[in-house]
Formats: structure tokens, C-alpha cells, sequence
């Protein structure tokens, strides 16, 4: 699809193509924020990020139902009709965000033309999209307006691929065997006498948008892709920091758009979906220990923030919980944060490297820098790290806790966070306060942090250069 470029005036002249009341507006707001918010407390944790990423929401009349817009200037917009989600309702309201936002994620990862081209192919995404849909959501049907239904109901797609194949003495697969992936149905579909091409028009069908040429709605790919791209590397994050519900519906998309290319699996590597499915990648090592910790750190240093709900889509987006709507009030103070390198072990230069530049690129910290043995030594940032003898953990908590020096040195302040990278073969501590306590297991170490009673932070780090 070629690209188009909707700019600033574009936009706000988008916002005075409301033909719809002020009372029937503002009702189609709180629809669509109330399904944002299910969304995000279990809904869909794809679809909650994919909207954090629209930053312009905005009601208009100029289409009859809704539209995710990527354009040319790299910015994605949620397009709603007032009329529209008043007459479906909330769950409606769920189902056709939830449809908009798993449309422009497949785009993302069915990126082959003849397939974007093929209708047999569309209806077989409408069929996965829809059937998803409806049990996450936990609805029993479309949403219907004016008493028709609101998209393609993929039983009722069933249905005539049934009789199809039984018409010519073939035999159907099951229901759930048919909508298992996008690429089962579409083999399905085409066994059809009859293809399906022109069932009952699904949403994208219902579109007319007066931005581009034809009336269609602007898809750019490298928007699309930056955007998706993002969205799923958070939601990987998430699973992988033992988010149950992101785990879930990543690991579903996967199975449902999988097996097509090397690219997709490239996608899914990257993502590292193997870990996730709990089996270890042959050929290739990705560093989630890095983004884990990235979120562990924030959560330990957001202590004594108070967040604050911005207007409207803030307020929804805030009660997720997503970190770029925090706002801070008043005066914070600088964050404090240890970082003992164990020098008992070979510790590579790039592991160091990098939690160099995390610390070093992470607003309001202050680090200090610490290598230990069996004994507590000095360190800054670029030294190199040194094999040494045995390891004492417990030197450590001392320093931490102010009841060591190091030379002349001592603690400054009270520490929000203390980082260990180590192996973990030594005798177990248990510091005063364990939850400021993030522990970075080595290749081959002793996670026992974990296994701690209360329970400390931690997780196995890949030392190996890719």
C-alpha cells in the first residue's frame, strides 16, 4: 500500500468533521476509555500498549466506525465515530478495538503483497481476528448495529466451508482445528469449490476516510512496523518478567501467525519466544536478563513517586500502569544505587560495559561502584574486572549497610537499590531490606536469591558474546 502523509492541519480538521452531538461525543469517549482500561487490566495487553502508541484520539464522523491510521510522518492515530461506538456499546466498543489493534500487528508480521492481496487470505485474518476476540473477551456473538452484525462471524465462515466440503465428499476439519492459525484457515478456505470472497464486509470494508487516494485509510509500513515492533518488544518484556496475561496472548499470537517465513521466525527469535515456551534457542542468545532488569530497576527506584492522572486518555493509560504517562510532583531526590561486580570469577568486559551505560543513562541516579572477592574493593567505570579468590557475600551487606569502610570510604546515604553480579557461590545473606536487593546470576551459577525467605530479585544473565 502506498504511503500518505497526514500532517498537523489534517488531524485538527479531522476533529471538526463531527457531525455527532456533544452528548453522544463525550459518551463515545468514556466507551472507548472504559475499554482501554479492560484492556490493560486482562483483556489485552497487546492491544492496551498498541493504543498508548496513537497519541491522537480522536472522535470524527469522517468514518463510519473506526480506524488505527500509520502515516507518513511516522505517527499513529486512533479514528472513532461517535454514532458508531454509542450504537455497539462497551463491549462493542472492546471488540472493535480489539479487531483494529490485532489487524495492524498481522499486517505487521504478513508483510508478503500477494498475501495483503489475496482476499481468501483476508477473510481467513478476519476468521482468526474475530474468533480471538470473542473468547478473550468472553462474548458470545458480533456486536450487531441496527440489528446486523458488526464484522465477520467466523462460525458463520465455518459454516459454509463445512458444507462446502461435504458438498464434494471431502471432510471438514473442526472448529477448533479450522480457526487454529491464519495460514491453517487460508489452506482450508481454498479447498473450498466455492471460495469465499465477498462475505458479509468486515470492518475495514466499512472505511471511508477522504485522506488518500480511494478513500483508503493510511497504512505506512515502516510506521506500522516501528510501531508494532515496539509494542510486542514490551509485551516480550513483560512475559518475560513473569507477566502472566502478556505471556499468554504473546505466545498465542505467535502459534496463530507462526510457521509462515524465516522472517517471522527471526521475529519471534528476537522476541525470544523459545524462552517463553520454556525451551532454549540453538543458534541464537537474547540478553532478556538486560530488558529484565531494565524493568526490575524502575520498579525499585519508583519508590516516593506520586503519579499523577493527566486529562482524559491519561487517566485511563495512567491506571494501567504504563510508565511513559508517569508524571512526578514536587521535588524528587537524586536515587541511590550500589553496584558490586564479584571478581571472583572472570567477569566479562562487556557485561560490565553495559550496566556502566544503564546506570550511567538513567535519570535522577547516582551509582556507586564496588568489586569484591573475599574481600570489598573500590571500582569505577571502565576499569577492568580481575579474577580474585573466594567470595563473601556478606562484606557486601556490610558496606551496603553502613557498618563497613572501604579505605577512607564508606555508603553515602541510604541505598534504593543494590545490584550483585555475580555467580551466586557463596554463603546465602540476608540483607536488612532484601526487596532493594537485584541479584544477576552468571552462566552456571546459584540462583538462590529466589529461593530466599522473603524472596530477592533475580535472574540468570548470558555472559557469552553473541
Amino acid at each position: 500500500m502506498r504511503a500518505f502523509f497526514v500532517d498537523l492541519a489534517d488531524r485538527r480538521r479531522l476533529r471538526t468533521l463531527n457531525d455527532a452531538d456533544e452528548e453522544t461525543t463525550a459518551e463515545a469517549v468514556r466507551l472507548k476509555e472504559a475499554a482501554l482500561f479492560d484492556f490493560g487490566v486482562g483483556n489485552s495487553v497487546i492491544g492496551s500498549w498498541l493504543y498508548t502508541k496513537c497519541h491522537h484520539h480522536i472522535p470524527t464522523t469522517a468514518v463510519e466506525t473506526a480506524a488505527v491510521t500509520a502515516t507518513g510522518d511516522g505517527v499513529c492515530s486512533l479514528l472513532f465515530n461517535p454514532e458508531f461506538f454509542v450504537d455497539i456499546g462497551l463491549d462493542g466498543v472492546k471488540f472493535v478495538l480489539f479487531h483494529e489493534a490485532r489487524h495492524l500487528i498481522q499486517r505487521h508480521l504478513h508483510t508478503e503483497p500477494e498475501l495483503r492481496a489475496d482476499l481468501v487470505f483476508t477473510i481467513a485474518t478476519e476468521v482468526t481476528v474475530n474468533h480471538v476476540a470473542m473468547r478473550r473477551l468472553g462474548v458470545q456473538r458480533l456486536p450487531t448495529r441496527a440489528g446486523e452484525p458488526v464484522g465477520i462471524d467466523p462460525r458463520e465462515v465455518y459454516k459454509r466451508y463445512r458444507d462446502d466440503l461435504a458438498g464434494q465428499g471431502l471432510d471438514p476439519l473442526n472448529y477448533d482445528q479450522f480457526v487454529e492459525t491464519d495460514f491453517g484457515v487460508y489452506s482450508e478456505l481454498r479447498r473450498m469449490a466455492e471460495p469465499i470472497v465477498r462475505p458479509v464486509p468486515c470492518l475495514h470494508l466499512l472505511l471511508s476516510l477522504g485522506l488518500g487516494a480511494d478513500g483508503e485509510i493510511p497504512l505506512d509500513d515502516d510506521t506500522v512496523a516501528k510501531v508494532v515492533g515496539e509494542v510486542l518488544a514490551e509485551v516480550a518484556r513483560r512475559a518475560h518478567a513473569g507477566n502472566a496475561a502478556a505471556r499468554q496472548e504473546l505466545l498465542d499470537l505467535a502459534a496463530r501467525c507462526g510457521g509462515a517465513d524465516d522472517r517471522l521466525e527471526a521475529i519471534w527469535g528476537l522476541l525470544g519466544l523459545a524462552a517463553l515456551r520454556g525451551k532454549t534457542p540453538k543458534t541464537r542468545r537474547v540478553d532478556w536478563w538486560k530488558r529484565w532488569l531494565v524493568d526490575v530497576l524502575a520498579s525499585r527506584l519508583r519508590d516516593g513517586e506520586r503519579l499523577a492522572y493527566p486529562k482524559k486518555l491519561g487517566a485511563v493509560l495512567l491506571s494501567l500502569g504504563h510508565e511513559p504517562m508517569l508524571l512526578r510532583r514536587g521535588m524528587e531526590r537524586e536515587k541511590l544505587v550500589l553496584v558490586a561486580f564479584d571478581t571472583s570469577g572472570s567477569m566479562p568486559d562487556h557485561v560490565v560495559e553495559w550496566l556502566t551505560t544503564l546506570v550511567g543513562q538513567t535519570d535522577g541516579v547516582n551509582a556507586q561502584w564496588l568489586s569484591f572477592d573475599g574481600e570489598v574493593m573500590p571500582f569505577k567505570p571502565g576499569e577492568r574486572v580481575l579474577g580474585g579468590g573466594g567470595t563473601n557475600f556478606q562484606n557486601v551487606v556490610d558496606y551496603a549497610e553502613g557498618r563497613l569502610k572501604v579505605g577512607d570510604r564508606e555508603v553515602e546515604g541510604s541505598l534504593d537499590a543494590v545490584i550483585m553480579v555475580t555467580d551466586g557461590h557463596a554463603t546465602p545473606v540476608k540483607p536488612r531490606e532484601p526487596e532493594k536487593w537485584i541479584w544477576l546470576i552468571t552462566d552456571g551459577g546459584d540462583t538462590w536469591p529466589e529461593r530466599a525467605d522473603p524472596p530477592m530479585a533475580c535472574h540468570r544473565v548470558q555472559t557469552g558474546e553473541r
